[in-house]
């Protein structure tokens, strides 16, 4: 008798399952579901695995792939590489980018460079251009904005960095930059402008969209917006990890 109630004790007192869903522990076995043991609440009646398989790709999968992204690959030579549709892919890119914080820069620059960048959408005479700003002694953009090379689509970075309140300006001869910079602040020289048309070409480096002889390219203007966004707090912390 003594071993006979021994075999017959209840699956929830040797194995500590409770019902998710009453909190029980009067639990029975039930079957099987997808090859696993099935359990049944003798109390709320609910029917319930006592562990599921995760449901999607892994963090790790998609860690591994947001990483190919920021390193040159398209999501095209993704999807070859990983079997992980490309649209899957998109979609884990605008996912990163809502859990990206905002820009809080601890600092302020004492001498900014401006520069800009350009690329297209769609087809190579839809023309676009990339206008970012940085410290002349950091390897950061800490701002951007992406338009046509107007003064109105400067003015839109203008208003989110002119209270930077630099001693200086270092610029290119481009004639937009003397309607907005103040007076005497402006310094116009190539030469000066090494920081940021490095982190220009790091942009075009690590984003195979930007490259200039690639079967890859943007479709939209918002693609290109959040791509940037994204690889710029890449290379800022070298982990996408802190955000999927």
């Amino acid at each position: 008798m003594k071993g006979k109630f021994l075999w017959q004790r209840s699956p929830s007192e040797e194995m500590k399952i409770n019902c998710p869903k009453c909190g029980t522990n009067e639990i029975r076995k039930n079957g099987h579901r997808r090859g696993k043991q099935n359990y049944q609440c003798k109390n709320c009646g609910r029917q319930f695995l006592e562990c599921y398989s995760e449901v999607g790709y892994s963090k790790k999968v998609k860690e591994s792939c947001l990483n190919m992204y920021l390193n040159g690959n398209g999501f095209r030579a993704i999807e070859r590489i990983t079997k992980v549709n490309h649209n899957t892919v998109i979609r884990w890119v605008r996912q990163a980018v809502r859990q990206l914080p905002e820009n809080n820069h601890n600092s302020v620059p004492l001498v900014a460079q401006l520069d800009e960048l350009q690329t297209f959408i769609g087809q190579k005479k839809n023309k676009i251009w990339i206008w970012t700003a940085l410290d002349k002694d950091y390897s950061e953009i800490l701002e951007y904005v992406i338009g046509n090379r107007s003064a109105e689509t400067f003015e839109r970075l203008w208003s989110k960095i002119s209270d930077w309140n630099c001693y200086f300006w270092i610029t290119d001869g481009y004639k937009v930059y003397p309607n907005f910079l103040p007076d005497g602040d402006q310094i116009i020289s190539k030469i000066a402008m090494t920081r940021v048309e490095g982190e220009n070409s790091r942009l075009r480096h690590y984003l195979a969209r930007l490259r200039r002889k690639t079967f890859c390219y943007s479709k939209s203007l918002e693609m290109l917006f959040i791509s940037i966004k994204l690889l710029i707090f890449y290379l800022k912390h070298k982990d996408i990890s802190l955000i999927i």
